[in-house]
């Protein structure tokens, strides 16, 4: 299995436009949020809790996010309750309304992405390894991270292997 740092770098190696990381901080949890939302239906309540295919994707990611690293782990684990909480809130809303939330943000959040990949001039990354949409709300979570001046070693190994973050220039016009 890639270690924190093999993910995390491979994805910033698509992300190193300060635009295009700064429109994943709005795009990417839209995204999540979005597709729990879609996902908490069907579900039924058990124990008091709302159970739907949302809450095995989510548990999915967290065994995940926890074999890479604890303390994101935990963070991502603690993100997607939130998610799934949200997402059980509007599952027993009206079916617009829980269409409307769920569709609505995931395209709004990927033309997000999508505009921060137009600066940073290259494809997202999931296009070249599935894996990127696991790693995607991680790498969101690290960089927060980072900004915070936590896990500088991780920080550093990641830009050691993908190079620091920059604003490109656009190319003039021919």
């Amino acid at each position: 299995m890639k270690t924190l740092v093999d993910h995390l770098a491979q994805y910033a190696a698509y992300h190193r436009d300060r635009r295009n990381i700064a429109s994943h901080f709005l795009g990417i949890p839209m995204i999540v949020l979005a597709v729990a939302v879609l996902l908490s239906r069907p579900g039924f309540h058990l124990a008091g809790l709302w159970l739907a295919p949302a809450t095995l994707v989510a548990l999915a990611s967290a065994w995940f996010y926890l074999r890479l690293d604890t303390r994101f782990g935990l963070l991502m684990a603690v993100l997607l309750g939130l998610c799934l909480w949200a997402g059980a809130s509007l599952a027993v809303a009206s079916t617009a309304l829980w269409l409307t939330a769920g569709i609505g943000l995931f395209v709004v959040g990927w033309v997000i992405q999508f505009i921060g990949h137009y600066y940073e001039g290259r494809k997202p990354a999931f296009v070249d390894d599935v894996m990127g949409l696991v790693i995607g709300p991680l790498f969101v979570a690290a960089e927060l991270a980072f900004l915070l001046g936590l896990r500088k070693e991780v920080e550093h190994a990641v830009v050691e292997i993908a190079g620091p973050t920059c604003i490109r220039e656009k190319k003039a016009l021919a």
